[in-house]
């Protein structure tokens, strides 16, 4: 079965789920009607269909490869790049001064989503372009913008992110790379970077990579980076791509999956860099990337969901086996109907979630307002991790709605999961994006959380007189949430929340896509949303009560097994 891009699953969502309206009736985004979103979307799902999607497995088959120092990308994907680029879809969000559509991140967190759906290794290349273009708008100087920002939103050069060294991972501060002036305003850049996706390519005039480096004398740590502009080719005169720069791609990762992504490690040898924002304020700066980068992947993760179902479900229809009184179809037995509603229901409630954190991104770029800025930090890691979970647990699923046929590599269920596993690891682990939650998000005294909570109760309330079971499930499921949340808060010590925070995260999901799928039932009354809704709230939502259990044991048993015991045992 082909791929389907969802268009009218984001209509509903933003008619009735999400609150789109309010991101509509802005001053900023007062071009972006429901009507001209439609018709965007309805573009870009064609670009996934036609374009993007026939590249899936191609990719696959034949990965990105180094040759003679230059990467060469699978066959089909210079000339969807082009597709990509001349529908403007790179510059999406970006400023209509520098090229851009100017976009709400809702609409563009549907373009990814269906890219992502459709293949995700290519769709990581705009990916970096876009949260590069994001960086530059906020930090760099009025003449690098100049220069950059109309080539990356045109995709004549495309953009990508470095922060990993060997030694220096999820501690970003122990980093190595240096940075020295070489008193023209330019700085040398020497040092390695690891797992930099589209490190290069063959279909761009030239790479601009974002690169973390200490200046000298710099402070220890984070608070001693500062972030650098570095193309692989000098600019010349006339702003063209001109001579080589001291950037050079060492290897390619071999990796699980996302073979058609070159995965590079990136040597810098001298190479001639711009300081993007101030000295030592480099993750300041790099934060703006990837904090959306981290809702990106979350929706990479919910796109390859889509992905995985759509494929799952047209081989569940098409295999005849066995007979049930519900047809001839594998479809029709109870075990493979279970798995097909809890995969549907899970990708909804995913997407709910993220769409729900860009909606809180354009409130806060459009109006100002603190507090849609204190939701979205909220929303972040759990958009991130249970969106990019969704994609593992699904993809994972899917191989076994195929069966036997799921681990042969050519019914092509296996590489949605061996793609999507990396994004539970990349911008931050979901471990790091739970710890984050219970800690910094929550520094306010649980003030986010408690807003959002209110606000699923106070709907959970008026959906009382039509659905009342459902109501019911889903406002206890949110006081249960609320103790464990102030719990949380009133423990000193950081271990007691880190030891439980991917439980409360995944269990804070839960109760959100409860609310998302109660909503979605109130406005198709006695319709399939409401049935999905039914299974989700009845069959689902009860897994957040043990994860609450888990999330308040803190640290209790964690070290009570020293290493020893552990690797005996």
């Amino acid at each position: 079965m082909p791929f389907r891009a969802p268009v009218s699953e984001f209509e509903f969502l933003y008619a009735h789920v999400v609150g789109y309206d309010q991101v509509a009736a802005t001053d900023r985004y007062a071009d972006a009607s429901s009507e001209t979103v439609s018709a965007i979307l309805s573009e870009a799902g064609k670009l996934c269909q036609d374009v993007m999607a026939p590249l899936q497995r191609n990719g696959d088959l034949h990965p990105a490869r180094l040759e003679n120092g230059v990467v060469r990308s699978p066959p089909g994907y210079a000339e969807a790049w082009k597709a990509i680029a001349e529908g403007g879809w790179v510059g999406i969000n970006g400023d209509p001064d520098f090229g851009g559509m100017g976009l709400p991140m809702s609409v563009s967190a549907a373009l990814n989503d269906m890219m992502s759906a459709a293949c995700l290794s290519l769709q990581l290349a705009p990916l970096m372009s876009q949260g590069q273009i994001e960086a530059l708008e906020h930090h760099a100087s009025d003449e690098l913008k100049a220069l950059y920002l109309p080539k990356l939103m045109s995709g004549e050069w495309s953009g990508t992110m470095n922060l990993t060294e060997p030694q220096a991972g999820s501690d970003v501060g122990a980093l190595t790379t240096r940075a020295v002036p070489d008193g023209d305003g330019t700085y040398a850049i020497t040092g390695q970077k690891i797992y930099i996706s589209w490190g290069d390519n063959d279909f761009t005039e030239n790479v601009c990579h974002l690169v973390l480096a200490r200046l000298p004398d710099a402070p220890a740590g984070t608070k001693g980076i500062s972030l650098f502009l570095v193309p692989k080719r000098l600019p010349d005169d006339q702003g063209r791509a001109g001579q080589a720069n001291g950037v050079s791609v060492v290897s390619l990762e071999h990796k699980m999956g996302l073979h058609g992504s070159p995965t590079c490690v990136m040597q810098y040898d001298g190479a001639t860099g711009w300081l993007v924002g101030e000295e030592n304020r480099g993750m300041a700066a790099m934060f703006t990337m990837m904090n959306n980068a981290r809702l990106g992947v979350g929706l990479q993760g919910i796109g390859v969901a889509e992905g995985a179902f759509q494929h799952a479900l047209a081989y569940a229809i098409e295999r005849k086996q066995g007979t049930s009184l519900h047809g001839y179809s594998i479809a029709a037995h109870a075990d493979v109907r279970r798995m097909l509603m809890e995969m549907k229901a899970d990708v909804f409630a995913a997407r709910a979630i993220a769409l729900s954190c860009a909606v809180a991104i354009d409130m806060e770029d459009a109006t100002g307002e603190d507090h849609w800025g204190r939701r979205a930090a909220f929303l972040t890691p759990i958009a991130k991790a249970f969106g990019t979970e969704t994609g593992i647990n699904v993809a994972d699923i899917g191989i076994q709605v195929h069966g036997g046929m799921g681990f042969v590599e050519e019914a092509g269920a296996a590489q949605y999961l061996r793609d999507v596993r990396v994004t539970a690891i990349y911008e931050g682990t979901n471990g790091i994006q739970a710890m984050d939650l219970v800690a910094r998000k929550m520094m306010d005294g649980g003030e986010a959380a408690a807003r959002l909570l209110d606000e699923i109760e106070t709907h959970a309330e008026r959906a009382r007189a039509p659905l009342p079971e459902l109501a019911e499930a889903v406002w206890q499921a949110t006081e249960t949430l609320r103790e464990t949340s102030e719990w949380l808060v009133a423990q000193d010590d950081t271990d007691n929340r880190f030891a439980g925070a991917v439980p409360y995260l995944r269990a804070f999901a839960r109760v959100l896509g409860g609310h998302f799928h109660l909503m979605a039932a109130m406005a198709d009354p006695g319709g399939p949303r409401e049935v999905l809704a039914r299974f989700y709230i009845e069959r689902i939502l009860p897994e957040h009560a043990g994860l609450l259990v888990h999330a308040q044991a803190g640290m209790g048993g964690l070290y009570a097994m020293n290493l020893d015991h552990l690797a005996s045992a």
